[in-house]
């Protein structure tokens, strides 16, 4: 599963595993999901990815990682999430709304992506 994690260089995947801002969800001893995040100006959790397994969609491994990073990041005194997606990808935005994320600001890359960047919030209270 990790493998699949394409966007980001080998380097910043290790990096991510050694400070433990990489999750993994495993199901048999298999990796089926993962969670990717850093930390936003060192002190805001940042999603980066979260990714499951397409045939697991929907039966609720994307949202333990996400209670699991929403519990540690408590535990490190974070009062909230962010994390963004494509404006143009409905199901990870409907995913993260159905988690209590607000939408909170857009930003375009015209340079880099078609869409716009969609930035969404979660109170951790």
């Amino acid at each position: 599963m990790i493998a699949e994690d394409e966007t980001v260089d080998q380097h910043w995947i290790e990096r991510c595993i050694i400070l433990g801002e990489y999750l993994v969800a495993e199901r048999n001893g298999q990796p089926v999901g993962f969670l990717r995040w850093s930390w936003f100006w060192g002190k805001i959790p940042y999603i980066d990815m979260i990714r499951v397994e397409p045939s697991l969609r929907r039966s609720g491994i994307g949202t333990l990682l996400l209670d699991h990073l929403q519990t540690s990041a408590i535990r490190q005194g974070a009062k909230m999430l962010l994390t963004s997606c494509e404006t143009s990808e409905q199901e990870p935005l409907d995913w993260h709304l159905g988690n209590g994320f607000k939408k909170v600001g857009e930003i375009e890359f015209p340079t880099v992506q078609n869409s716009s960047e969609l930035f969404l919030a979660k109170r951790l209270d």
